[in-house]
């Protein structure tokens, strides 16, 4: 995990830049009260695979107005657990308000725990200014910038109607006070089988900021349900050292039917 430096209040000073005006994507996949519940295991040569932790992400039933704009609350939340946890400690709580028409956010807050490690961090994004706002920084953003919650969810409504494997969509995200230019590519599709059963999978590769983490820009591959909620049912992470897989475990809330297949 990357450690960061403690933060120092600065002021806050606006850069007049064009004023942004917010575009429409429809989203069929989402909805408040969606909640996904997955299982964190590490494998490596030496550990073998062993359980890692447990995480949550939900649509919570908020509605809180941005720039008088409706906005979806989500709210991520893992945990070490097991055997992990006698040695190394994490506990991480994301939370992005999301605009729901133009699915950027309007506000992220980030609570990070790393054995004495803290991070707090809490940025506006101002659309119309183009710029986002810290404790310690005002940064100049791109059209549409995501946070790196957020991102998750603006992904599973982008429409694959259509597209070929290889293709590509731009994304970029505000983390840590930087603008991060990535993108998105479609890998194609296959079946993906878990605990919960089979699911017909859209198979997609998200590119990452390269260095203490991570020696691929493409380390992580995500399979989402190819249907109309686009859950994803497992991540698969290469590191430095081993890797990490995610599987959702439960899930409720979902806009639409599950496609499931028994096993």
């Amino acid at each position: 995990m990357m450690h960061r430096l403690s933060i120092l209040f600065l002021f806050l000073l606006s850069v007049p830049v064009v004023a942004q005006h917010y575009r429409s994507i429809p989203n069929n996949y989402f909805q408040r009260g969606e909640k996904l519940q997955f299982r964190i295991s590490f494998h490596s040569a030496l550990t073998g695979n062993i359980p890692a932790a447990s995480a949550t992400v939900e649509v919570t039933d908020d509605n809180r107005k941005f720039d008088g704009r409706d906005t979806y609350h989500v709210v991520g939340y893992g945990k070490t657990t097991g055997v992990i946890e006698m040695f190394y400690q994490v506990e991480e709580r994301f939370e992005s308000f999301i605009d729901e028409e133009a699915l950027v956010p309007h506000y992220f807050i980030r609570k990070t725990r790393e054995n004495n490690y803290r991070k707090d961090e809490n940025v506006a994004f101002r659309h119309k200014e183009r710029i986002a706002v810290s404790k310690n920084s005002v940064k100049n953003t791109p059209e549409n910038v995501q946070d790196i919650f957020s991102s998750f969810y603006y992904a599973r409504a982008i429409d694959l109607t259509g597209k070929k494997p290889g293709s590509e969509f731009p994304l970029s995200f505000y983390l840590d006070d930087s603008v991060y230019n990535s993108r998105l590519i479609f890998v194609g599709r296959e079946t993906v089988k878990t605990k919960l059963g089979k699911f017909s999978c859209l198979k997609v590769k998200p590119m990452v900021a390269t260095g203490y983490v991570f020696d691929d820009p493409y380390p992580v591959t995500i399979w989402v349900t190819d249907d109309q909620n686009r859950i994803p049912v497992r991540i698969e992470s290469k590191l430095s050292v081993g890797s990490v897989r995610i599987e959702l475990t439960s899930y409720q809330g979902l806009t639409n039917p599950a496609t499931i297949s028994a096993h």
